[in-house]
């Protein structure tokens, strides 16, 4: 006689994970739950849901770095249980910092003597290294004043309106007034002149951006640093300038090396750069650097021991991983200036290529320069049917996460795509899009003159009604406009379910 017995709910031995009881009932979401669950049911509700996010590769609105050679994810999985301010415990990962530092010190030019030790610091990425720069500017502007016995409570900085918005956090964390020098249609970064004429005594320094987020151009920061040098003579003040190169900082001394824009210009003190862009690295490294050891004020440094040895720390985290900063040195000595240059050089090629593309269409103006951080930004020529916004949505049922955005003042009514190309967007991709691209607006145009119909004689039938009543109001372009955009996505999410997602 055969015994056999039912398996119990204890016996998750026999069951597959989608078999299982815990995939079949929902989770708490907002509350821990009172029992454990298999390690392969956690693992794989986990991910089923992150199936639902978009692929980081086709994602054309970040700077971030998507991809890496797997040698380097080894080393980053290797070293992802490292705490980085454990510098007593982890010397060489300290090592490995400071050699970071220097590289990009003597790659920023910094009048560094043969045994000089550069002056920098990684930070999580450079909204963190922007605040420590403006608070040693502060710092500095501060304690001049109060040994020259004058006010000291009304420091500002004078930037463009086209800042990323980690300015706007250190100005209002730090009670700093943000000056903005706004734009103008056809001309999207600060105006080296306005700026200057924007600084006064309590100006503590001018941040200029190398490679500006909106259409990836290059702030002169030659003509800023020499206009700047004039007003200063002729005042007596010493405003200096920070130059935030989160983008453009691995790129130009790769493509561009004649360009003056850092340390060789002498009224850059600091540079921030974000190793997770073109650095190269996976999110959540960046790098501040100052021009000598004066321009760091040594109040600001914090020495402590607690951990085994006096450690110096100007950081705003303290506890972090370290595989970003190794990360960062295998890219510094894998690729070497040979291998950074290459790359670049492959990028901006990628983005004359899409850009070629769309000028080939005949519907976009080109709104980015050739010369800056490899992206193409442009806008509809006739957007009077159907708008920016409609094609980076209805892009997204091809898989591309393109953004649309309007322009800072006092050009917010310039809207703009942008795709930013990155080392990992080949030359098959940028064709891709642009065919795509096509189709949208293949599609697009079929669209909005239905709704355009529906709208009109809605339009009519609320205008007799109105008139019937004594009033006639006309509708603005822009109401006109808004309803036709909503309606189309309207239209465009009823449709999306047998859509390509």
């Amino acid at each position: 006689m055969v015994l056999s017995r039912a398996a119990s709910e204890s016996d998750v031995s026999i069951h597959s994970t989608f078999a299982s009881r815990y995939v079949r009932a929902s989770l708490p979401r907002f509350k821990m739950s009172d029992n454990s669950i298999p390690k392969e049911a956690a693992y794989q509700i986990i991910n089923d849901e992150l199936m639902l996010d978009g692929n980081p590769r086709l994602n054309l609105a970040s700077f971030v770095t998507t991809w890496m050679e797997p040698e380097c994810d080894k080393l980053i999985m290797a070293s992802v249980n490292k705490n980085y301010v454990d510098m007593d415990e982890y010397p060489v990962t300290t090592e490995l910092q400071n050699r970071c530092v220097n590289m990009i010190a003597h790659l920023f030019n910094a009048p560094l003597g043969d045994t000089e030790t550069a002056v920098g610091v990684g930070t999580v990425g450079s909204s963190e290294a922007i605040m420590l720069a403006g608070l040693a500017f502060k710092r500095k502007w501060q304690n001049k004043r109060k040994a020259e016995g004058k006010p000291y409570d009304k420091p500002n900085i004078v930037t463009g309106a086209n800042v990323q918005v980690c300015w706007e956090k250190f100005a209002r964390y730090f009670e700093v007034e943000l000056k903005e020098v706004k734009l103008r249609e056809g001309y999207y970064v600060m105006d080296p002149e306005k700026a200057v004429e924007m600084v006064d005594e309590n100006t503590i320094c001018v941040a200029a951006i190398l490679g500006s987020t909106l259409n990836g151009e290059f702030e002169d920061v030659k003509l800023l640093n020499d206009l700047l040098i004039k007003k200063n003579a002729e005042t007596g003040w010493d405003t200096p300038i920070h130059v935030d190169a989160a983008s453009g900082g691995f790129i130009a001394p790769f493509i561009y090396p004649e360009l003056e824009w850092d340390f060789r210009l002498p009224l850059v003190k600091s540079i921030n750069v974000s190793g997770h862009k073109y650095g190269l690295v996976y999110a959540g490294i960046g790098w501040v650097i100052w021009r000598n050891k004066e321009d760091l004020p040594e109040e600001l440094i914090f020495h402590i021991n607690y951990l085994g040895a006096d450690q110096p720390t100007f950081t705003l985290n303290f506890s972090k991983g370290s595989s970003q900063v190794i990360a960062q040195y295998y890219q510094l000595i894998r690729l070497g200036y040979e291998g950074y240059r290459n790359i670049m050089e492959n990028c901006r090629e990628n983005a004359l290529v899409l850009k070629e593309g769309l000028e080939k269409t005949g519907r976009f103006n080109i709104v980015s320069k050739d010369d800056g951080v490899p992206l193409v930004a442009f806008s509809l020529k006739d957007n009077s049917r159907h708008n920016e916004f409609e094609v980076s949505d209805m892009l997204r049922r091809f898989g591309w996460i393109v953004p649309a955005y309007t322009m800072p003042p006092d050009a917010q009514h310039i809207t703009v795509l942008r795709v930013v190309i990155r080392e990992d967007f080949s030359r098959t991709l940028a064709e891709r899009l642009v065919l795509d691209i096509v189709k949208v607006l293949h599609e697009l145009d079929t669209l909005p003159a239905k709704i355009s119909a529906k709208l009109a004689a809605a339009e009519e039938a609320v205008e007799k009604k109105e008139v019937n009543n004594g009033r006639h109001l006309k509708k603005s372009d822009l109401e006109t406009q808004r309803e036709i955009t909503n309606a189309w996505k309207k239209f465009v999410m009823a449709k999306k379910t047998n859509g390509v997602c």
